[in-house]
């Protein structure tokens, strides 16, 4: 017996950058990647200072464009305690700006409120969570909800380039 048959297609799995502290925030990569693993493609797991052995800085930001961020559509920032004091954190940002790429922040369970209720982010981030340009997720509402996150990116990717904020230097050292 001939006929056609009907497949459904699954949804493409989008190509996500995930940047973050990989000596503080590595346990919650790793839950990322096993609750999301049919949802997104993440591009991301080894640190940039074991990758990239080079004091050149324009050297590793192309490194980062050609080789970290090439193909992905999204940067997802996880944001714990420390994650504002990393340089390559901030790196990764600024260079998925210059790329136009959607930018999702993650409030990890270990980064504390500060007194006026805010958050100590990556400066890049927050300023463009100021601008509407970047989503900001909490990572107890990713883990609710995974939809949440992929619904994020689909936010940021929509959002309009020219909300973009990134004039400031890079950082020269972590904090």
């Amino acid at each position: 017996m001939t006929g056609n048959f009907y497949y459904p297609s699954r949804p493409t799995r989008r190509k996500i950058f995930v940047s973050y502290h990989h000596g503080g925030d590595q346990g919650y990569y790793d839950d990322l990647s096993v609750t999301m693993h049919d949802r997104l493609y993440l591009l991301m797991d080894n640190s940039l200072e074991r990758q990239i052995d080079s004091s050149n800085h324009d050297y590793i930001m192309r490194r980062i464009r050609e080789h970290h961020l090439h193909g992905s559509s999204c940067t997802v920032v996880l944001c714990g305690a420390n994650t504002w004091r990393r340089k390559y954190v901030d790196w990764e940002i600024q260079a998925s700006l210059d790329q136009q790429m959607g930018l999702v922040g993650v409030w990890l369970p270990t980064l504390p409120l500060l007194s006026n209720n805010g958050t100590e982010k990556p400066a890049r981030l927050q300023e463009n969570i100021d601008s509407g340009y970047a989503v900001w997720i909490s990572w107890r509402d990713i883990v609710a909800t995974p939809m949440a996150l992929t619904d994020a990116i689909e936010t940021a990717n929509a959002v309009p380039k020219s909300l973009i904020v990134n004039p400031q230097a890079r950082m020269e050292r972590n904090r």
